[in-house]
């Protein structure tokens, strides 16, 4: 909205400017010089419509480039600055030439009012090209001088999707552990967006999930969070975001296991919240024992499924006959990767009905049955139950 208004405010204004300085000259009864230099009607039009075509123009080319940089900007004009002082300085020795090979030639002089000219064009050029190409190093010269985002201070982050869906960005924020200035790119909040208005009732939960998150992000006082319209070369929305990376020298934040390997491989630096949450979670051991609610059956015939709080996986073998129980488990082992952690478990000792799904009676006998027999009476096809073997043994 401010640059529809700067660019209306350019037009308007070089209108009136223009106005000003060409209405004088239809007055045509003051002096013989007046009538030489007064406009009619249609001329003054056509001036005015020149104005405005140039001010066009001059918007239609900022519109045009819409890869701007800061740091180009300012190399631009520290080199004009520097080339203009040369240009300056060398005049003199041109002004000097000039009175000591002939003092009164005005035609020589005139030569000499165009080589300024050149002089300056020259130095303005090398200054321009010197500071640009090697601003990266300028600060060497002066310390506190800074073109490049990448050389000092905090490298911007930009938000994925997953990271914003996730919404640990938002617990991160809260404990001040990062500063700076997050940006979530324009393509990045429609996909959001299409996210959120998805017919798939699961898809369309997350994606409004990722719009209440993003609205709780500019609350923080840690860090600054931006929305910005940016237009960058790409087919698909990760690879505008590590192209974005690469040209700002930016991070990016995402839980996308793809996403991470492609900006690693073309050298972008990637935070994963699972891996954050990997260097903060403590460390399970194999040997201890921990309560797990069984969800669902697990790949293998015999595994099932349970979740920890923290929503990592918990994979307990013999547990399949458990499921929607409360199961105390044994860790076995852990597995750790940037797409989550995994726990592998067993049923505890203590907790021998989880070890195994429980008999069901067949033709009117109960499995327990047979859980009075002497243990060294062997069981009849009755006592065996449903399993065919003797009840009191564990798998």
């Amino acid at each position: 909205m401010l640059l529809h208004l700067l660019r209306g405010a350019l037009i308007v204004l070089a209108t009136a400017v223009t106005l000003l300085y060409v209405l004088p000259l239809q007055q045509t009864d003051v002096n013989q010089e007046a009538s030489r230099l007064a406009l009619n009607f249609n001329e003054i039009l056509i001036t005015v419509i020149v104005t405005i075509a140039i001010a066009g123009l001059i918007i239609a080319g900022d519109i045009y480039n819409k890869r701007k940089s800061l740091a180009a900007f300012s190399g631009v004009v520290l080199g004009l600055l520097i080339g203009l002082t040369a240009a300056y300085a060398l005049s003199f020795v041109v002004d000097l030439f000039g009175t000591i090979v002939a003092p009164g030639d005005e035609e020589l002089k005139t030569v000499l009012e165009g080589v300024k000219v050149l002089i300056g064009l020259v130095t303005c050029y090398l200054g321009i090209s010197i500071v640009v190409q090697t601003k990266d190093d300028f600060r060497f010269v002066i310390p506190y001088v800074e073109f490049a985002k990448e050389i000092r201070g905090n490298r911007p982050v930009l938000l994925d999707t997953s990271a914003i869906i996730d919404g640990r960005i938002v617990n991160i924020l809260d404990t001040n552990i990062m500063q700076g200035t997050l940006i979530v790119p324009r393509f990045v909040l429609h996909e959001l967006q299409a996210i959120a208005d998805s017919s798939d009732k699961l898809r369309r939960s997350r994606g409004r999930l990722g719009l209440d998150n993003l609205q709780k992000l500019p609350a923080s006082p840690a860090a600054e969070v931006l929305i910005q319209d940016v237009d960058v070369d790409g087919g698909t929305v990760d690879h505008m975001l590590v192209t974005l990376a690469q040209q700002r020298n930016a991070r990016i934040m995402t839980n996308d296991f793809n996403l991470n390997k492609i900006a690693t491989l073309r050298g972008v630096t990637v935070i994963n919240s699972n891996d954050l949450a990997k260097s903060l979670r403590p460390v399970v051991l194999p040997g201890e024992e921990m309560t797990v609610k069984i969800i669902k059956p697990g790949e293998s015939p015999t595994q099932g499924v349970g979740y920890l709080d923290d929503g990592t996986m918990v994979v307990v073998e013999q547990a399949r006959g458990r499921i929607n129980d409360e199961v105390k488990v044994v860790v076995t082992s852990t597995l750790q990767t940037s797409a989550g952690r995994m726990i592998f478990s067993r049923v505890a000792d203590g907790d021998g009905d989880g070890q195994r799904a429980r008999p069901r009676p067949r033709e009117g006998h109960a499995p327990a049955h047979g859980a009075s027999q002497p243990p060294h009476r062997q069981p009849d096809d009755s006592e065996r139950g449903a399993t065919g073997r003797n009840p009191r043994r564990t798998s």
